[in-house]
């Protein structure tokens, strides 16, 4: 056979295994998340407005941080890759396990923990080396923050014992929390077709680690020194979340929220880009996910469920529903100069620390109904009579509520003014048995006003008496008398 002929042969054997491979880079090619072709398009002055179509992401949802109420949601039960969010659950399990004191102790990273295999090109890495000593917290402030996937694995195998152990472990803890479609295969989230979860486990994942105050420092923190170690120079290591990032003055990002507070942001080529972020406006906190989305459509899907969960829910508290419309007591004995006609408002104000911190998350409608119906839902008990005098700012009563999570707040329901007392009106029992209580000598003093008051009708009453016996002896007949009899022996 010629040369030629072999070149021939040698081609068309490589264009044969040319088409062979197409089909199987087709099942590959990975299909960017776009809008629904019918979406109405969203009107971001109108957030309340949103529907699931007018997200990119194929799997969404929305929660209340505190209740974990859900608000929004497009396929939250779909099953996705979580790529680095997976980290939440990580930092999770490792706050779960270890007190500030274990937080604070080095490691020494083994070759096995930072040899991080996969396909996916530029994985963020701390590039840590074998026999590096590193503290725990440093670690997970970087495996947050910078999303260091070495770190991740140095994590788990100081808690768990080995990487597998504490992989094992945060499946545990999945199933504890109540996530039924969530299955971890390793800590940082590099592609595994074992490694997979929903939108509504992440929320799940993440209100929980939102619990722990270490965590919500960390996740709402943009940039963090990682300090010098045996083998390597302090580095600034930035966050991977762009809602923090306002941009410049010149140029001002677009996808910059002001509200954000974290939390954490994922990508592989099957995963696509992920974000789970929370944010908190006027005593409001919620979490989103967003799953398989592009790279700047996950920061806008962001701010759409934000905000409409931000336009849907209000945070109050029971003085403010108090206050919509408070209550109004009819004195008596009020002075005749009283403007008000003795009427007085009364203020509602924390009795204690608890009561003043304590909110109720709610939808505008719902705390509309709770107002409307607040003396039927409340208890209220008055400690005093609503006779005057009345001081302002007296306390007249207390109100009771009791919040969903069974705590109780007291409130004190206080005068807004001061009411006079009418000079001439008798006097209450209250301030007689106050002023008999004070005075030394409880018995009256002798003077003209207790004269008459005492002596006079004493003396009436004996002379009706005196007469009454008058009257009834002097009507008795008088006796008869006899002659008396001559006795004397000398006279017969």
């Amino acid at each position: 056979m010629s040369g030629r002929i072999k070149r021939l042969c040698a081609c068309f054997a490589l264009l044969l295994a040319f088409c062979a491979a197409l089909p199987a880079r087709a099942e590959e090619q990975v299909v960017l998340p776009t809008l629904a072709p019918d979406a109405l398009p969203y009107d971001k002055e109108h957030p309340e407005n949103l529907s699931p179509d007018q997200l990119y992401a194929w799997a969404a949802i929305l929660i209340e941080a505190d209740s974990g109420k859900v608000i929004f949601e497009k396929n939250p039960d779909d099953i996705r890759y979580p790529a680095s969010t997976t980290k939440i659950m990580t930092a999770l399990l490792t706050l779960t396990l270890l007190d500030d004191e274990e937080l604070d102790q080095k490691v020494t990273c083994s070759a096995e923990a930072i040899a991080v295999t996969t396909s996916e090109t530029d994985v963020t890495s701390l590039k840590l080396q074998e026999g590096e000593e590193v503290v725990l917290r440093d670690l997970l402030w970087a495996t947050l923050i910078y999303s260091a996937n070495d770190g991740a694995n140095v994590i788990a195998e100081a808690v768990g014992g080995t990487i597998d152990n504490f992989v094992d472990m945060m499946n545990d803890l999945a199933k504890r929390l109540g996530c039924t479609n969530t299955h971890f295969h390793n800590a940082h989230g590099l592609h595994d077709d074992a490694h997979y979860t929903t939108a509504r486990d992440l929320a799940i994942i993440t209100q929980a680690a939102m619990q722990y105050e270490e965590f919500r420092k960390i996740v709402s923190t943009q940039s963090y020194v990682f300090p010098a170690t045996n083998k390597r120079k302090a580095s600034t290591l930035r966050t991977t979340n762009e809602l923090f990032n306002p941009g410049t003055d010149e140029k001002p990002f677009r996808y910059y929220y002001p509200d954000i507070i974290g939390v954490k942001t994922g990508f592989t080529s099957k995963a696509q880009y992920c974000f789970v972020g929370a944010a908190e406006r006027d005593g409001v906190t919620l979490i989103s996910v967003v799953m398989y989305a592009g790279d700047n459509s996950r920061w806008a899907d962001t701010i759409k469920l934000l905000d409409y969960g931000f336009s849907q829910y209000v945070s109050v508290s029971p003085a403010d529903l108090y206050a919509r419309a408070p209550i109004t007591l009819s004195t008596s004995t009020y002075a005749l100069d009283d403007g008000n006609l003795g009427r007085v408002t009364l203020n509602c104000v924390p009795a204690d620390a608890i009561s003043r911190n304590k909110r109720i998350i709610a939808t505008k409608d719902e705390v509309e109904a709770m107002a409307a119906n607040f003396l039927e839902i409340a208890l209220i008990d008055y400690t005093r009579d609503f006779a005057a005098p009345i001081t302002a700012g007296e306390k007249m009563g207390t109100i009771t509520w009791l919040f969903e999570d069974g705590t109780i707040g007291t409130y004190d329901l206080v005068a807004t003014r001061t009411v006079n007392r009418r000079s001439n009106a008798p006097k209450t029992l209250a301030q007689i048995e106050q002023e008999t209580a004070s005075d030394p000598n409880p018995f009256p003093r002798w003077s003209l006003p207790v004269l008459f008051e005492v002596a006079l009708p004493l003396l009436i009453a004996a002379l009706i008496l005196y007469a009454i016996v008058r009257w009834a002896f002097g009507r008795r007949k008088p006796r008869r008398s006899r002659d008396p009899q001559v006795t004397h022996r000398y006279l017969r």
